[in-house]
């Protein structure tokens, strides 16, 4: 009986034995959630930023990239010249990559893509900033010339963008549902309405970078409360923006997760419809600006986490100037402005807020401030992306919204004619063009900050704050972006600690 006793022990301890070393080899796999579903997968195509949180960097690749500090560094192409006028760009490209399904990237595919992307029938969400190319020529498989019609100072960080990756000329036009790119990561499946799921590329291209995780899994799920329950119960690894600042706090407390503030480009402004009565009179936008106090916003719709701004740039930004001051909180003021403006009465009108809960709390804490100088707005929840990018984007059927700008250095939006919101000004036009062909990084920042100037003046939006990048995760997952200089989540190089 000792015997059989002895055998059956130890059979047991080397189950147990072995059990504790699956148990202790770390998982090749994680599960990142998402606030939004992106409409489709396919970032040269549409403006919402959920599509490169998904695919830019994981599925989709540049010539370029942006790292983790905000740097331009090479990716396909491995290599650049720029001629002494600011004019050519040379690049040499990488050799041997090819695209999920098997076709080559080179050139030609390159070429596809840029022009693609400026071509009459692009609907790519950075359009205007292919506009300054001129020719693509593919001198040879290796080798790609951009030629512009005048400098553009900023030309290679925008093709570090989600909306400037490589796509392939056969498969380019279902990129939509099927994505298919070059990055170390490939497309394996999507459930409508609550997951994304991508698996590790075998024949990825840069060996040095051949990510830890075999399988990515993007679950989305809107609501605050749903989200800590997949984090608590382990049915969620991440959620590197966690949408609630107020359910933030206990996972500080807890040793089973990291809770990291970072910083984002995430500027929350209320745009206002300028091209509509009221907004068309400058002074009734400043007493809707002095009406605001940031800091209370602040608290009141993010729980204390939140950066004021005093014009359309983010404070990590090169160049910010925090121009918070030149329409400070001063309710007296607004009423005053509000009745030079023939307002001495209040005025009424409508704003469309994304079901985000930024977004919605934001809202909330505005009209309270404006009812306090004797305006009436009125709340009219509308669904995010879909119904927002077409009532407000496309058609501006709006008086006011909010909603938090995500791209960097985003400023040169107001100079665009069609832009949503219906601001005209020369004066900025040009400084915003002179700054975009300007090659002197010195130069083009004081341009830059004479744009914020007269934004901070202007008002064309209520610029309110910048959000935090609320980041919550398992502790034992490393390698997650904690800043986010650039709206993304690249989890190539994410991995579970031993």
């Amino acid at each position: 009986m000792r015997v059989i006793k002895g055998i059956v022990g130890g059979l047991a301890l080397a189950a147990a034995l072995s059990w504790g070393a699956v148990a202790a080899q770390a998982r090749d796999d994680v599960v990142l959630g998402l606030s939004i579903e992106p409409s489709g997968l396919d970032p040269t195509v549409a403006a919402p930023v959920a599509i490169g949180q998904v695919t830019w960097q994981n599925l989709f690749e540049g010539l370029v990239r942006i790292d983790r500090d905000g740097r331009i560094v090479p990716q396909l192409a491995r290599s650049w010249t720029i001629s002494p006028d600011g004019r050519t760009y040379t690049f040499a490209l990488q050799t041997g990559v090819r695209f999920h399904d098997g076709e080559p990237f080179d050139s030609a595919s390159a070429r596809f893509s840029l022009d693609r992307a400026r071509g009459a029938a692009s609907t790519n969400p950075q359009k205007q900033f292919f506009g300054v190319i001129d020719a693509v020529e593919t001198p040879d498989a290796a080798t790609l010339v951009v030629r512009l019609r005048e400098p553009a100072g900023n030309l290679l960080y925008w093709l570090g963008w989600p909306a400037s990756v490589m796509v392939a000329p056969a498969s380019a036009a279902a990129d939509r549902v099927t994505p298919v790119g070059t990055g170390p990561f490939r497309f394996a499946s999507w459930t409508k309405g609550d997951r994304v799921v991508l698996e590790r590329n075998p024949s990825y291209w840069d060996a040095a970078r051949v990510p830890p995780l075999s399988r990515l899994t993007f679950r989305f799920i809107g609501d605050p409360q749903a989200q800590v329950a997949a984090l608590q119960s382990g049915g969620v690894d991440a959620f590197p923006e966690l949408s609630a600042p107020e359910l933030f706090g206990p996972f500080k407390a807890d040793p089973r997760f990291a809770a990291v503030v970072g910083s984002t480009d995430l500027k929350v402004v209320a745009g206002m419809n300028d091209a509509r009565k009221p907004f068309d009179d400058p002074r009734v936008r400043r007493a809707l600006m002095m009406a605001v106090d940031r800091a209370t916003l602040i608290e009141g719709a993010q729980s204390g986490l939140g950066q004021p701004i005093g014009s359309h740039y983010a404070p990590n930004d090169p160049g910010y100037i925090d121009l918070t001051g030149v329409l400070p909180f001063d309710p007296a003021r607004a009423k005053a402005l509000l009745a030079e403006a023939g307002h001495a009465d209040g005025l009424s009108f409508t704003i469309k807020v994304p079901q985000m809960p930024y977004a919605a709390h934001t809202a909330e804490v505005l009209q309270a401030m404006f009812a306090d100088i004797g305006v009436t707005m009125t709340i009219v929840p509308t669904e995010f992306p879909a119904k927002w990018v077409a009532e407000v984007f496309k058609d501006h059927d709006f008086d006011m919204t909010v909603v938090a700008h995500a791209e960097p250095l985003d400023i040169g939006i107001y100079a665009r004619p069609d832009y949503y919101f219906g601001y005209r000004n020369p004066a900025f036009d040009r400084t915003i063009a002179e700054a975009e062909r300007t090659t002197d990084a010195g130069a083009r920042l004081a341009l830059y900050g004479t744009a914020q100037r007269m934004l901070a003046e202007d008002v064309p939006a209520l610029y309110l704050y910048v959000l935090p990048k609320l980041g919550v995760w398992n502790a034992k997952l490393e390698g997650l972006w904690v800043n986010e200089p650039i709206p993304s989540n690249d989890l190539t190089q994410v991995r579970w600690r031993e």
